[in-house]
C-alpha cells in the first residue's frame, strides 16, 4: 500500500504521514462553541475530521481523537473585550449559561448523530479543565513572556517574537498586523494592540466567573486547546485540525502559547478544513448566511425547494476535497441526491446476482481497491475516491447485463469493498436498507431535530411554519404523526 500523505498548513507541504508513536495517533480538533446552533459550514468541518479519523482507524492505527467543547471564554467578536457568546446568550434568554451550554452541547450531539459521525475518544470542555489552564499560564509568566496587568493576564507577543515567528501558520507579518491595529493607547491593560488574552479579570456584570491568582475572572479563549490538547496527547502530537478560520488568530496563539510554557508547538501536522458558502457567499453566523441541519432536514429554508436527507448532505460535502471552497445550494444538493442514490441503487444490484455466470470475471476488484486506497493515501481525496465509487456503479450496470465482467467472486468481493469505502470510510449509509442499525440510528436523530422545530413553531402558534415542514416530508415520502406523547413518523 501506498504511504499516506497529509497537507501540513504549518509548513504548507504534502509530507509523508509519521506518527510519533507506532502504531498509535493523537489528533486534535477544535470543536463547537455551544451558544447557539451549527451550521452547515460547522458540519463540514466535522464530517471532514470524521473521515479521517474513519480512515486512519482503517490502517490500523489506535486513534485517540480529543474534540473539545468551548463552554466558556470566546468573546465577541474573537477580541479580548465584551462579553462572553454564552453569557450574552444567557442574558438574552433570562437563564443560566450553563442551560445555554447543556442545549447546545446536545443539539450539537444530536445533528453529528444525524450526520451519522463517529463520537470522538474524548470530549473535554474549557470549564473542566481550568486547573490546566492557570497552570499554563504561571509557566509562561516564570517565562517572561506573559505579563499581569490589572487582574488579567496577556501574552506578550513581541518577547515571543525575539525568538519565535508569531504568524508562521497564518503567513502573517507581525508589523504588517500592528500596522494595521488600532491604536490602544490609555484604553487597555495590553503593552500591545497584538498581546492576546490568556486571562481576563470579570468586570462586575460578568455572568461567567472563577477563582485564579490574578483575579476573579475567566480564561482566554486560545488557552482551553493548549491545556486540553497537552493533558491528553502530550505536548507533542501527530494532528491538530479545524477549521480555515481558526488558522488566525486562534491556532496562531495556541502555538505560541505551546512553545511558551512547553517548547514544543504542539501537533506535528496542522490540517485545516475550507469554508462552506451558500448560493457563492461565506456560510456565517454573523451574517446570517446560514443554513441549519434542521432546515436541510425539514426542508423549512428559503434556501431550498424541499427536504433533503443527512446523507445526501454528507455525500454532496464528501464530493469536494476538505481543502477546497464548497458551494452549498439546491440545485447541488438534488445532483448529489441522484448521485448518492445512483450509488446505492448499483450496490443493491449486487445482491440480485444469480448464482448462474462465470466464476472469475474481467474486472479487477483488487486493483480499483487499491486506486481507492491511494486516492484516501494522496490527502485524504475523498472526491477522487467517490469518482472510483462511480467507476464501479457503471461497472455494476455493465455487469447486470454481461455476468462475465465481475463474475460471483467479483461480485462478491466488489460488495464487500463498496461497503467499505461507502459505509466505513464516508459514512453513508444505506437508506434502502430498513434494518441497517447506523441507518435507523441517524435517521431518528434527523427526525427529532425536525420534531423540534415543528414543536417550537407551534408554541409560537406558527402553523404555516408546522404545516409546511409537514407538507415538505410527506412530499418526501415521510408521514408525521402526531399524538399525545409526542410525534413519531413513517416512511412510504
Amino acid at each position: 500500500m501506498e504511504k499516506l500523505h497529509i497537507y501540513d498548513s504549518l509548513s504548507s507541504k504534502l509530507k509523508p504521514f509519521v506518527s510519533i508513536e507506532k502504531g498509535k495517533v493523537g489528533m486534535y480538533v477544535c470543536g463547537p462553541t455551544v451558544y447557539n446552533d451549527v451550521h452547515l459550514g460547522n458540519v463540514r468541518t466535522f464530517l471532514s475530521f470524521d473521515v479521517i479519523f474513519r480512515y486512519l482507524k482503517y490502517l490500523g492505527y489506535k486513534v485517540r481523537y480529543v474534540r473539545n467543547i468551548t463552554d466558556v471564554g470566546h468573546l465577541i467578536d474573537d477580541i479580548d473585550e465584551g462579553e462572553d457568546k454564552i453569557a450574552v446568550k444567557a442574558k438574552a434568554e433570562n437563564i443560566e449559561p450553563m442551560e445555554v451550554v447543556q442545549r447546545y452541547s446536545i443539539g450539537f450531539h444530536d445533528v453529528m448523530r444525524a450526520f451519522n459521525a463517529l463520537p470522538p475518544s474524548i470530549e473535554p470542555t474549557a470549564t473542566g479543565h481550568l486547573i490546566e489552564q492557570i497552570e499554563i499560564i504561571k509557566k509562561l509568566l516564570i517565562s517572561g513572556w506573559a505579563y499581569e496587568s490589572n487582574g488579567s493576564v496577556y501574552f506578550d507577543i513581541f518577547n515571543y517574537n525575539k525568538n519565535n515567528s508569531y504568524g508562521e501558520l497564518s503567513g502573517r507579518d507581525i508589523n504588517d498586523m500592528l500596522h494595521g491595529s488600532r491604536d490602544l493607547s490609555g484604553q487597555s491593560d495590553k503593552k500591545s494592540p497584538l498581546d492576546f488574552a490568556l486571562w481576563k479579570k470579570a468586570s462586575s456584570g460578568h455572568i461567567m466567573r472563577w477563582p485564579s491568582p490574578w483575579s476573579n475572572g475567566f480564561p482566554g479563549w486560545h488557552l482551553e486547546c493548549s491545556a486540553m490538547s497537552s493533558k491528553y496527547l502530550g505536548d507533542s502530537f501527530d494532528i491538530h485540525g479545524g477549521g480555515m478560520d481558526l488558522k488566525f488568530p486562534h491556532h496562531e496563539c495556541e502555538i505560541a502559547q505551546n512553545i511558551g510554557s512547553s517548547g514544543k508547538k504542539g501537533a506535528n501536522n496542522w490540517i485545516h478544513t475550507n469554508m462552506l458558502t451558500l448560493n457563492g457567499k461565506r456560510m456565517s453566523k454573523s451574517t446570517e448566511n446560514t443554513l441549519l441541519p434542521r432546515e436541510l432536514l425539514s426542508g423549512d429554508s428559503e434556501h431550498l425547494t424541499r427536504p433533503y436527507t443527512a446523507n445526501t448532505a454528507r455525500f454532496f460535502i464528501h464530493q469536494a476535497h476538505y481543502r477546497s471552497i464548497l458551494d452549498f445550494s439546491d440545485d447541488a444538493l438534488q445532483s448529489a441526491d441522484k448521485g448518492y442514490k445512483r450509488l446505492i441503487s448499483s450496490r443493491n444490484l449486487l445482491e440480485k446476482r444469480t448464482k448462474n455466470g462465470a466464476k472469475k470475471g474481467s474486472f479487477d476488484v483488487v486493483k480499483w481497491h487499491k486506486s481507492c486506497e491511494s486516492a484516501m493515501n494522496n490527502d485524504f481525496n475523498s472526491p477522487q475516491l467517490i469518482a472510483n465509487l462511480f467507476e464501479a456503479a457503471k461497472v455494476i450496470q455493465n455487469d447486470s447485463k454481461d455476468s462475465g465482467i465481475l463474475g460471483q467472486d467479483g461480485a462478491i468481493l466488489l460488495a464487500e469493498k463498496m461497503d467499505l469505502w461507502m459505509h466505513d470510510i464516508l459514512g453513508l449509509t444505506n437508506e434502502n436498507v430498513g434494518d441497517s442499525n447506523n441507518y435507523k440510528t441517524a435517521l431518528k436523530a434527523a427526525m427529532e431535530i425536525v420534531f423540534e422545530t415543528r414543536k417550537n413553531a407551534r408554541e409560537k402558534k406558527d402553523w404555516t411554519k408546522s404545516d409546511s415542514i409537514r407538507e415538505k416530508l410527506l412530499d418526501a415520502g415521510i408521514t408525521i404523526k402526531d399524538g399525545a406523547d409526542g410525534s413519531d413518523f413513517s416512511i412510504s
